[in-house]
């Protein structure tokens, strides 16, 4: 049994590859990657996979029996680069394919969902046995320039009293690993996000009580959020990108309660508060 793992040197697909080292033998994964070289740390076969070159995947898929198709990077882009993974696959025979897709992407407001829809269409419609991990927010996606935030004592957001039922990059990942590592899952779609809840106010409590120093809560409208994170030296559209991502969240598209995660990894979410303390003993 050969687990493909595409996107294998990001930041999620890293953690992936090391946490199927630990149930299976490395001989039977395989990374997936657009720059081999890059993927020599990882210990496992790696082979050239650029989305881009769809004529080329095919060739790169053969003799993988479940794939992991950890979703593209590039916005805009992506539901076209799924789709041409989806079509090799077939070509390939691999005989399951593994989607990370977002929380509830069917009724999401989220920008990033849309181009998740079509992707879970294409795989419904391929033919191949799959399944649906739709990954709630990674509680890391929050844990830019907190130093920073620290500093000052003020924590800027556009998300008011919105519920944030995040997780950590490991735990979907593991997740993903139990999938991909045992059987009866196919069809399914699992809601995946973290045992805790919590709003941007909570948040700044936890940073006020981890590094010992006040921190407040200030919640803007959108476009005052965007300019400020333009200032701080975001480009003006990932600035946009994490206000909607506000807007969203205080709508309650991060908020979920289902447990299907821990239940999946057969242990609680990772808290808040340790991604906290570990991002600032990192600084």
């Amino acid at each position: 049994m050969k687990i493909g793992v595409t996107g294998a040197t990001g930041q999620l697909g890293r953690i992936v590859i090391e946490k199927l080292k630990e149930k299976i033998a490395a001989d039977n994964i395989v990374a997936m990657v657009r720059t081999p070289e890059k993927a020599a740390g990882l210990g496992v076969e790696a082979r050239q996979f650029d989305y881009d070159q769809p004529g080329t995947l095919a060739g790169a898929l053969q003799g993988i029996d479940k794939l992991l198709l950890i979703s593209a990077n590039e916005i805009g882009k992506r539901a076209a680069q799924h789709i041409h993974v989806i079509e090799a696959a077939k070509q390939a025979g691999v005989g399951q394919i593994v989607y990370t897709s977002l929380l509830r992407a069917d009724t999401s407001t989220l920008g990033l969902a849309a181009e998740h829809v079509v992707t879970e269409k294409a795989l419904a419609e391929s033919g191949i046995p799959f399944v649906i991990m739709r990954h709630g927010w990674y509680t890391e996606n929050n844990m830019g320039m907190l130093d920073q935030v620290v500093s000052h004592g003020v924590l800027l957001g556009a998300a008011g009293e919105g519920k944030i039922s995040s997780a950590a990059r490991v735990d979907y990942a593991e997740a993903d690993v139990a999938v991909l590592t045992s059987e009866g899952h196919s069809g399914k779609v699992y809601e995946l996000a973290g045992d805790e809840t919590y709003t941007m106010s909570d948040m700044a409590a936890v940073l006020s009580d981890v590094s010992g120093k006040p921190v407040q809560y200030m919640n803007l409208p959108a476009g005052e959020y965007a300019a400020a994170l333009g200032k701080a030296g975001l480009p003006g559209f990932v600035a946009q990108l994490y206000a909607g991502f506000h807007v969203s969240t205080e709508k309650g598209d991060l908020f979920d309660d289902g447990h299907q995660l821990s239940k999946l990894i057969g242990r609680p979410t990772t808290s808040l508060k340790t991604v906290i303390s570990r991002t600032l003993s990192n600084k």
